[in-house]
């Protein structure tokens, strides 16, 4: 079993940036997702996930554009950002895979590991751990897993049918990919051209055992900012944290 180090880490990372969010809507009519704000923040989510990748080591990021992307680069320009940001825009829809191979070209040390995030995702754990979890098991590709809680109440029964508890909003009994990755450097080399890797490349990792799944640390912040409800529920639990 290799020993991680620090010098293992990445110092790199890939930010995909370029979804419609039409679930997101009228937040996303004149903005990308990762452009709306996080009520009671001031500030947009990417602009959290920035500040989070840089206080985990990160020094480079390449930001994945696509929708509105003219609104997030004169963004990047206006702010004071706390590591180097470039960004590349799709002149094609590429899918998934492709425009992470795309962006990944970018990259200033191809011979390095990297990690990459969804740009919808808000989230605060140790990336440096995760990074060690990848070396350990020798991974090409390690996945962060997370508990969401369900959106509904869950009731508890016995063997006989009669229900015993109500349960609000329980943690899914199932780990879901969280949105946020570690990559070795050949990573890059096994994505599809365009097309969507999460059907092609992560299950051949998986059959040959060469991807990780990292479980987020309990009471570790993860949400995915999908929806309108999505935004208030993290201002509730951003306020509910500041008491």
């Amino acid at each position: 079993m290799t020993h991680p180090s620090a010098a293992s880490r990445p110092v790199q990372a890939v930010v995909l940036a370029g979804g419609q969010g039409s679930r997101l809507r009228p937040y996303t009519d004149d903005r990308p997702k990762p452009m709306v704000e996080i009520p009671g923040t001031g500030t947009p989510i990417i602009g959290h996930q920035l500040s989070w990748l840089a206080e985990e080591g990160v020094t480079d990021v390449v930001v994945s554009c696509g929708h509105l992307a003219e609104v997030l680069q004169e963004w990047l320009e206006t702010v004071d950002l706390p590591l180097s940001v470039t960004t590349v825009v799709e002149t094609e829809p590429l899918g998934r895979g492709g425009g992470l191979r795309y962006a990944a070209a970018r990259l200033p040390h191809p011979d390095q590991p990297w990690y990459a995030t969804n740009g919808d995702i808000w989230t605060r754990f140790s990336l440096r751990d995760m990074a060690d979890f990848h070396t350990e098991r020798d991974a090409v590709a390690t996945l962060a897993l997370a508990r969401p809680r369900l959106p509904w109440g869950a009731v508890q029964t016995d063997g006989f049918g009669h229900i015993t508890d109500f349960i609000e909003s329980p943690p899914s009994p199932f780990e879901i990919n969280a949105g946020v990755y570690v990559f070795s450097p050949g990573f890059a080399g096994l994505l599809p051209e365009r097309g969507d890797h999460e059907r092609t490349t992560f299950p051949r990792l998986a059959r040959e055992r060469r991807l990780a799944g990292f479980p987020i640390p309990q009471g570790s912040y993860w949400r995915a900012i999908d929806t309108a409800k999505d935004l208030t529920e993290a201002a509730k639990e951003l306020a509910s944290q500041s008491r």
